[in-house]
This record gives C-alpha cells, structure tokens and sequence, in this order.
C-alpha cells in the first residue's frame, strides 16, 4: 500500500486503522502541497483544515479566494497533489525493481494517483487497475475551478490517457461506467460502494425518542433540501404537536446557505448540528436516527452520483429519504433494495405525504425500513468481484 506520509486532510479518522489487515507493507511517501501558502494567500490561519468540495462558511467568498480557485484550477492539474506524482514514480520504480507484485491499482480521486500508476505502467509492464471513486471531468464542482480552455484540454487528455492505458477500470456507478466507456471505446466495470458487515453489529442500539432525520456528511451549497425545509415548514404549521417531536441532525460541515434557509423556513430551533464525528460514532448515530437523509448535489451529473453514504445508510436499516434524480443511479439502487423513497429536488408535496406517513409511523412505533437483498452490497462480496477483475487482467 502506497500513500502520503505528512498529507492535508479535511478530517483524520484514525478508528478506521484497524480495517488495514496485519501484514501490509505501507510505503509513506512525503509530499508537498500548496495549502499553507493557500492559507496565507487568504488569511487563514496555519492549522485551520481545508473543506472538500466548495463549502462556504461565510456569505462572501473574498477575491484573494477567487484567485486561489483559479491557480489551483489552472496550474495543479490534475489536482493539488501533482507535485507528488515525480518523486512517488521514481521511489515506486526503484522499489518495484526489488519486490515482485502481481498488479497495480490507483484509486482516485486525487486523479494525480492514476498519473503515478500510468507512469509506472509505461516503465514496468505491470497489469493496472484504475479505479475511480469520482468522475474526474464530469465531477460536480469541475465547472468552479475556473479552467481555460488549455487546463480543460488538458484534463480531458490526461483522462482519456489513464482509461485509454489502464488494463482495467473501474467505476463505482453505471452512469460512470457508460461514461467512460463511450469515451475511449472500451468495457468498463462497474463494482459499487458497499457497507462494512461488523458495522451491522447485534448490539441493541435504542432509537431516538424524538422524530429524528439525520444527515451525515458535509452539506455544500448543492446539497442544500429547501424542498425539504418547505415541506417540514408547512407541516409544523399544520401540526401544532410536530414541533416537539421534529429533531434535524446534520452531521459535518454545512455551508452558510443551508443556514440560512433553515433560518428562513423556522426550523433552527429544531436542528442540532454536529461538526464531526468518528466512524464509529457515526455509525451509532445512523442506527439510532429515526430517518436518514440523502442529498444528491443539484448539479449536471447528479443522475451518476452514487455516495458511499447510502451503502451505510442502508446497512443502518432506518428508513431513507432521498433527495435527487427520481431516474438516477441512487434511485435505482434505494428501489431496489425497498430501503426508502427517492423525491426530486422541488417536489414538495411528495416529501411532505412522505415525511407525515413517517411521522405516523413514528408515533404508532410501526417505524421501521423494509429492506431487501442488500447483502450484495456488503464489501465481503464486492471484493470478490474485484479479485475477479484483478485476476482477468493478471493472467
């Protein structure tokens, strides 16, 4: 295993060690990244962490933010982590002269890992899986980083290089997969994100005694539900008795928009936010929540987003609501399984009926997810698909 050995992460999760098996070699490579000098370009301090995405915790970005978008868009390409790509090729060349390995496999976003494995492609002959957790061109915020013409050229040919190059790719959505092969012209393969089985534990875990929807993760300006918010507006309105039971619980960063529209619509008083918690905690949290809530980003490939989250959430087995594309890649999977509902972006009355038949459900304690043939999405089984893929292209 090869990774960073002094990285910039918006949060560390050391729980999450103990999932690494005993008696894997771990290479650290140290590597140099903009973000302090980005930090002092825009008056943040040394020590403050840098959110994924394009989370807005004041009502203005400042133009010295701006300029900093811009100079990571256009001169760290693929991403902030290319000044890693040399040194990590020659290191990794140098130590794959004296260890036999059977494959490579580049797992990104950063997309800079995929270039360190074609790379190493090029040098060495070895079989190569690239397996892509995230579009790279078509990814939601791709259009904020405020490309010239030559940086987008030049990201659509380092991209069509890895999935041209590589022996094996791997997607983690359908939309991806169809993507990506009509791209280059070739098969893709589609391995999803799953769940943790020792994360569905026969601990008893008591559920909320308030009607608790919980969202976890960071919600961007994309993510934002104000259908949602409206709905659970008017049903406070409507149902005097709902403001005593209705608990919003957002787990992780929210941006200053989604603030502000649940000022809007009167529910702050009604939310409880939590800024970050363990895997582990997490987990609790997802079991013990009356309902979980799924946002897919309201951008232009929302249809293709599939988020690990959803795997947990469904292992939780409490009821989800999805917020999204009604034809999406999400939404197929949630029908699936029977583990919730999917409601498109503005369609208020769908999420009020939903949220009430819930809400009833809850006070009658009938409240409980029917899931159904989730074990496929277990990560035992999705590992042996991937030990397939790896094998076809070993031989």
């Amino acid at each position: 295993m090869f990774t960073v050995a002094d990285g910039e992460f918006p949060e560390r999760d050391d729980s999450l060690l103990k999932d690494i098996p005993e008696g894997i070699e771990i290479i650290r490579e140290p590597i140099k990244e903009p973000y302090l000098l980005y930090k002092l370009f825009i008056g943040r301090g040394r020590k403050e962490k840098i959110h994924a995405g394009f989370l807005t915790e004041k009502k203005k970005s400042s133009l010295l933010q701006n300029i900093a978008v811009w100079i990571r868009g256009n001169f760290f390409i693929p991403d902030a982590r290319m000044l890693w790509i040399k040194p990590s090729v020659n290191n990794l060349h140098k130590w794959l002269g004296q260890n036999k390995v059977d494959a490579l496999v580049s797992t990104g976003p950063p997309h800079s890992c995929h270039l360190i494995a074609l790379r190493l492609k090029k040098l060495t002959g070895i079989p190569w899986l690239a397996d892509f957790r995230d579009p790279w061109t078509k990814i939601d915020y791709y259009k904020d980083l405020k490309l010239t013409a030559r940086a987008d050229r030049k990201h659509h040919r380092l991209e069509r290089e890895v999935i041209s190059n590589a022996d094996a790719v791997v997607t983690v959505g359908k939309t991806m997969q169809e993507e990506f092969a009509a791209l280059v012209s070739r098969d893709i393969d589609c391995i999803t994100n799953g769940y943790d089985d020792e994360d569905i534990t026969k601990e008893n875990v008591v559920p909320d005694k308030e009607f608790s929807i919980a969202h976890v993760g960071t919600m961007v300006k994309t993510r934002n539900p104000v259908a949602l918010w409206q709905a659970l507006s008017e049903l406070l309105k409507e149902e005097p008795e709902f403001k005593n039971y209705l608990l919003l619980k957002l787990v992780g960063k929210v941006d200053v928009t989604v603030q502000e529209s649940l000022k809007q619509y009167g529910l702050i008083n009604n939310v409880k936010f939590i800024d970050y918690l363990s895997h582990e905690d997490v987990v609790k949290v997802q079991r013990q929540s009356q309902i979980l809530l799924l946002v897919i980003n309201r951008t232009h490939n929302a249809k293709g987003v599939l988020t690990g989250k959803l795997f947990e959430y469904m292992a939780a087995r409490r009821p989800v609501i999805c917020i999204g594309p009604v034809d999406g890649d999400a939404a197929e999977i949630i029908n699936e399984t029977q583990c919730g509902k999917t409601v498109d972006y503005d369609d208020v009355n769908s999420l009020k009926k939903i949220v009430n038949e819930y809400y009833m459900q809850y006070l009658h304690h009938k409240l409980n997810a029917s899931s159904v043939n989730i074990e496929k999405y277990s990560r035992k089984i999705l590992t042996e698909k991937l030990s397939q893929v790896l094998n076809r292209i070993i031989r």
